[in-house]
Order: C-alpha cells, then structure tokens, then sequence
C-alpha cells in the first residue's frame, strides 16, 4: 500500500518511537538537570530541585509514547531520591517529608506524562481525520467539474486508484453491465460478477462470496435504494484490495461518486425539460402567429366571397363550395389557436395553497397571496415540473437566463420568500442538488 493509503487509512497507533539519538537526548536532560540541582542546593535548598526533573518527562511525552514518559516519570523520581534526599546517594529516605516529596513527585510525573501523551494523539488522530476529509473533499471537487456519466467514471477510477494504491475500474448498466472507466476490457466473468453487484447492491468478487471466477472486487455505487454503478478494485499481487479502515474509507468516496451521479442524472433531466420548454414556447409562438397572420386572411378571403356572391357575377355553385372550405379551414384554425389557451387551465394544489398558472394567481387558504415577479417565475417552473426536482442551474437559468445561472444567492433569496408566504412544506429541498413541489394535486 502506497504511503497516502497508509496514511489515510490507517489512523496513528500510540507505541514505541524513542529512537537511539532520543533516548541519549533524554539521558542527557536527566544528567542536566541533576547538575542545575546539585549546584542549587547550596544556594536555594532542595525545594526547587523538583520542578527541574519535570521538563524531561514532558519532552518524553510529547515525542516518543506513553511508556517511555512513564519510564521517564520514575526515573525522574528515583534520580531526585538518590541525590537530593537524605541520605544522599541511596534509594533509601529517613525523613517522611522527604518520603512525601518524592511521592508527590512520582504522582505528579505520572499524570503529566499521561496528559500530554493523551494530547500528542489526539493531535494526532486529529491531524489524521483531517487529512482524510480533506482528500474527501478533493474528491468530491473533482467530481463536481464532471458533467456527465463518463467523465465520473474516469475521475472516480483515476482518484481511487491513487489513493487506495489498487487498479480500479467502473461498470454500469442493468441487465448487462458495460465498462466505464479504468481498464482495457474485462471478461465475460469479470461481467457477470459486476452484474450480481449490481443486481444485489451488495460487495461481490475475489475475496468476497461469489467471486472465485474474477480477479476484480466490485462495490455498488448507491443513492436511496437505487444502484447507480459498481467499482471494481483489484491487486496485482492477488492480495485484498480494501480491507478494515480502508472499507470506511471507500464507502466515503463511493457516496460522493452516487451524489454526483445523481446530480448528472438530475441536470440531464433539467436540460430535456429546457428543450421541452423551449419546445412548447415555440409551438406556443406558432399557435399564436396562426390566430394573428392566418385567420384574419381567412376571414378577407370569406368576404371576398360573400361581395362576389351579392354582385352575381360568378358560378353560384364554385362559390358555394369555396365558401364552405373557407369556412371548415377557418374552424380549424380556430381550434388551433385555441388549443395552447385551453391546456394546463386547472390550478395546481399543494396543500392549502393553490396556483394557477393560466391566469398567474397564487392563493393561500382562498386568500390572494402577492408574489414578485421572479418569485412567481420560480413557482410556476416548479409547478410545470410536477414531482420532478429541478437543479439550481435549470431555475436559475429558466427564471434569470443563461447569465445568472451559478447565482445560487438569487434563487435561495427567492426561495425562502417564497416560503415565508406561503409555507415551509410547499417546496422541498434536494440537499446539494435543487428543490421540487411537494405532493400535488389537480383541483
């Protein structure tokens, strides 16, 4: 395993870190301080002498471990009780505040050496978590310039494949899964056995039941209930790919690799409903230019007819007919242009709050509700996309233009006017994604 894997996956073990150059460092601080402590006795008494075996602990405890500050602890204790306490140069102590003393000073080592061995590896797991979630983040930064299904998968083969130190591919599709991303081709077996992950949306391969045909583990990709992929990992040295912590570590990536396609799938759907909009505009804007360009050439041609028909100066017969598909076309052009003003004429009801979209009212419990023009626009998307989310990017380019559309501000200042008249329920937020009309009814 690579030292960024090591690093990210395997959080700090508290254990033996003196090396030689240490302990003679440590060595020469307890024969320091023994010097500083024989030549203060003359002058201020042995008081003082007791602090002076405290740094050496300390610095014991901060770079190498708990037992080796422990050791340092004592043997800060026994050095005192050999010089400093009658009589001198023995372990053995006459005077019961001597006794007390050196006790103190065991006690206070002891708990000192344990504290700041405590603090070392909390910073040390701290340090830890934070160089994990930061590579989570990049990954998921990576992920975020992705704007579809293919380029995920090239980002989330190439970034797992350096930070778990393993060859890794990406599969999708249900029957029959396809290759994505991250190898030159797999066989039919290795197939097979990304189709049970899939299928399953559970672990399958080598090392995993069900994977004695294949060298590649496979692990789904999920969002909610659904299997959006699979990632295959495999060693060369057929060992396991991922393994304890590095399982956590992988379950955290393949999340931002199902938010991401969740998000592409979600942005794929806001841009057929822009082409389904501009579709309808346009035939809106047909229907419209048939009623003003063509009826009213219609109805000159029918007047015509009727001028000819008085003045009696043509076949009454050829007239009557012309007359009679003038008439039939006309009809048919009144239905046409008829026909964009009678759709979609029903409010749509959430809850106590009813909109309608044919005459632009909002009302709240049979009560008008007045909402901005931007507002209204926003509404009204969400309420012609019925049960579907909308990404930030589609409401703000469908309501602002394609200018405005990574000015998320503008479209969380409107939302949350919105629901202040009208309701906190009435539009649901899609974490990181968009939002969406809660449950509705036709009225």
């Amino acid at each position: 395993m690579s030292p960024l894997a090591t690093q990210l996956v395997a959080p700090p073990r508290p254990g033996p870190r003196l090396s030689l150059l240490g302990l003679g460092v440590l060595l020469a601080m307890f024969v320091l301080v023994t010097g500083i402590g024989l030549a203060m006795v003359a002058y201020w008494g042995r008081a003082p002498v007791v602090l002076l075996y405290l740094p050496p602990v300390l610095a014991a405890a901060a770079f190498a471990g708990r037992w080796q500050a422990l050791m340092a602890a004592v043997a800060a204790t026994l050095a005192y009780n050999f010089f400093f306490t009658a009589p001198t140069y023995t372990l053995l102590i006459h005077d019961p505040g001597d006794l007390l003393t050196v006790a103190m000073l065991l006690m206070v080592g002891l708990v000192t050496s344990h504290l700041v061995t405590s603090l070392r590896v909390q910073g040390e797991l701290a340090a830890f978590h934070a160089s994990r979630n930061a590579t989570i983040a990049g990954f998921a930064r990576r992920l975020l310039s992705c704007a579809d299904e293919a380029a995920i998968a090239a980002v989330t083969a190439g970034e797992l494949a350096r930070i778990l130190d393993c060859h890794v591919c990406v599969v999708a599709g249900r029957p029959e899964a396809r290759l994505l991303a991250g190898a030159d081709r797999l066989t039919e077996a290795d197939l097979a056995v990304a189709e049970q992950a899939l299928g399953s949306g559970a672990p399958t391969g080598r090392h995993i039941a069900g994977g004695s045909l294949t060298d590649w583990q496979f692990h789904p990709v999920r969002a909610a209930d659904d299997t959006l992929a699979a990632a295959g990992l495999a060693r060369s040295d057929g060992m396991p790919p991922v393994e304890g912590e590095a399982l956590s570590l992988l379950g955290n990536l393949l999340d931002q690799v199902a938010l991401a396609l969740e998000r592409a799938r979600l942005e794929s759907v806001g841009r057929e409903n822009v082409v389904l909009r501009e579709r309808d505009d346009l035939r809106s804007a047909l229907l419209g230019s048939i009623g003003s360009d063509i009826r009213p050439r219609l109805h000159g041609i029918a007047a015509g007819l009727r001028k000819l028909q008085r003045a009696g100066e043509a076949d009454s017969e050829v007239l009557h007919e012309i007359a009679g598909e003038t008439a039939r076309l006309t009809g048919f052009i009144d239905n046409l242009a008829d026909l964009d003003l009678a759709q979609n004429q029903d409010p749509v009801v959430v809850g106590e709050v009813a909109i309608d979209l044919y005459r632009r009212t909002v009302m709240l419990g049979g009560e008008a509700v007045h909402l901005t023009p931007k507002e209204f626009a926003v509404l009204a998307e969400l309420a012609r996309n019925a049960g579907r989310v909308l990404t930030h990017r589609y409401l703000l380019r469908a309501v602002w233009g394609p200018a405005h559309e990574d000015h998320v501000d503008y479209l969380r200042v409107a939302v949350s006017a919105l629901r202040r008249k009208l309701g906190d329920q009435v539009i649901l937020n899609e974490p990181a994604v968009g939002y969406r009309l809660a449950v509705q009814s036709a009225q």
